[in-house]
């Protein structure tokens, strides 16, 4: 029973990351944090960019709830995996797959090529406003649909 209450929490933690990283980026980082955040805007000049920053943020308060419960092993513990678990899936699709950080590689995943077709919309602007989509995992329904010339190659 234990391992599946773990498991609960770690999944409801990566949804509530996702939701919080969304209000973050579109609030804190296109808002106030905008000084740090326009560097992720900006052709990279190295592999590092000053944005970089928030991901050892996030990256500290999960290592610090894992520490703090790693003897009870209690929901702190499970909160910090589950804030770990998003930061992987967020360096596989956003830095990796994404802004291909990391050797790139190719998909035909109608989920995947959606996440990307909405995130290359969300740096179409090199300014802090306009923007839109901010989250990772989720988008608006319409990156989803496969542009008219892809349709056009298949009935061929």
């Amino acid at each position: 029973m234990n391992f599946l209450i773990n498991v609960i929490i770690i999944l409801s933690t990566v949804a509530v990351m996702e939701a919080l990283s969304w209000a973050i980026h579109k609030y804190l980082f296109h808002g106030p944090l905008w000084f740090i955040h326009q560097s992720h805007h900006k052709p990279r000049t190295s592999w590092f960019e000053a944005n970089d920053v928030f991901s050892v943020i996030f990256a500290g308060i999960s290592l610090y709830l894992m520490w703090v419960g790693r003897e009870s092993l209690n929901i702190g513990f499970w909160i910090g995996v589950g804030i770990s678990v998003y930061g992987i899936i967020y360096f596989i699709f956003h830095d990796w797959f994404i802004h291909n950080r990391v050797r790139p590689f190719k998909t035909k995943n109608s989920y995947l090529l959606g996440i990307r077709r909405a995130h290359k919309i969300h740096h179409k602007s090199m300014d802090k406003n306009p923007s839109e989509e901010f989250g990772l995992l989720l988008a608006s329904g319409k990156y989803f649909k496969k542009p008219a010339k892809d349709k056009a190659a298949l009935n061929s």
